[in-house]
């Protein structure tokens, strides 16, 4: 199944049904009044969030919904049927959004949510509710009401706690896959990630959520490469992990690359640039006593941000990692 995090639809509520003429023909009621029902209610279109979808693909494939209309009022007083609702699923994480307004209409954050977007139309009134003292045989109906018609928009955004930044192939996959029970592709050619990975991190007292998007590069704010387009998924995380590659050990270069990517979060979007973020060195299995002395110099250079120096392949410093990231989340969620 294709990942497709965006899609723009068409949605289209029930018309109400229309109301009834009609007078009482029946046998020893010589003086029958009207007795025409209304119409019944139009269907509205509801979405709620569905716990087994992760990606919005159906609706590249249908881009228009219709609910149905209600039931025509009749004679004898029988008013229409309601129709019934239309529910979309959508994943967990999805924004809707006006597409003519660009106004945000809600925003879908958990299994129980539920949500009517556009409203079905309300059934037309029957005769038999225009009759009064001055006028005994009324030959007036209304009908139906049409349903909301919206164009929106809808914009996936993964629910994760921590989300994975960094340069292509610094080990971002390998990182997830080691540390939750994601499977991830992992390859040694820039652009292995061609989607989001979420993995589930769990220890002895609690566990997260961790998100991996394709790797960034210089220009990507303006399009270049990948991470620009999944960069919205990380909008959400409480903390950026940034991942830098030690294989190279040059400590200037590896500045230029953390300097590189904070320009990027900056130029994309502010808010998520202020996102708390830790430095974390890895492949640090190729040399353990020349990565001491590359954090020591990354620290000295990144004075307010906390500096780990880790291994994904041999698991060197990857528990007291993942320890500190679960105690971070708990003293958030508690705030």
């Amino acid at each position: 199944m294709s990942f497709i995090d965006e899609a723009s639809i068409e949605i289209v509520a029930g018309k109400g049904g229309n109301g009834c003429l009609s007078f009482r023909r029946e046998k020893f009621i010589p003086k029958g009044g009207p007795d025409g029902g209304d119409g019944g209610r139009g269907g509205s279109i509801i979405f709620v969030a569905e716990k087994s979808l992760t990606t919005l693909q159906d609706f590249k494939l249908q881009t228009r919904y219709q609910a149905k209309s209600g039931g025509n009022g009749q004679g004898r007083d029988r008013h229409g049927k309601d129709a019934p609702n239309t529910f979309l699923k959508v994943p967990i994480g999805t924004q809707i959004i006006n597409e003519q307004t660009g106004e945000i209409i809600c925003d879908i954050t958990s299994y129980k949510d539920l949500f009517e977007i556009a409203s079905g139309g309300k059934g037309g009134i029957g005769n038999a509710r225009f009759k009064s003292s001055t006028n005994r045989a009324p030959r007036k109906t209304t009908n139906g009401f049409e349903g909301e018609k919206l164009l929106i928009k809808l914009e996936l955004k993964v629910l994760a706690d921590v989300g994975l930044l960094g340069l292509p192939n610094v080990g971002k996959s390998t990182f997830i896959s080691a540390v939750s029970s994601a499977k991830p592709k992992i390859a040694d050619y820039p652009f292995t990630t061609l989607k989001p990975n979420l993995g589930v991190v769990k220890n002895d007292f609690s566990s997260f959520v961790i998100a991996d998007i394709p790797g960034l590069i210089s220009g990507a704010s303006s399009g270049a490469g990948l991470g620009f387009k999944f960069l919205k998924h990380l909008s959400r995380v409480k903390l950026l992990l940034h991942l830098v590659d030690l294989s190279s050990f040059d400590e200037n270069e590896l500045i230029d690359d953390i300097r590189n990517i904070e320009k990027e979060l900056e130029l994309y979007d502010s808010k998520l640039f202020k996102t708390d973020r830790w430095i974390v060195l890895n492949k640090n299995d190729l040399n353990l006593e020349k990565s001491k002395i590359v954090k020591k110099f990354i620290e000295i250079n990144f004075p307010n941000v906390p500096v780990y120096n880790i291994s994904s392949v041999s698991m060197n410093g990857v528990k007291k990692l993942v320890k500190d990231i679960s105690k971070w989340c708990l003293d958030k969620s508690s705030e």
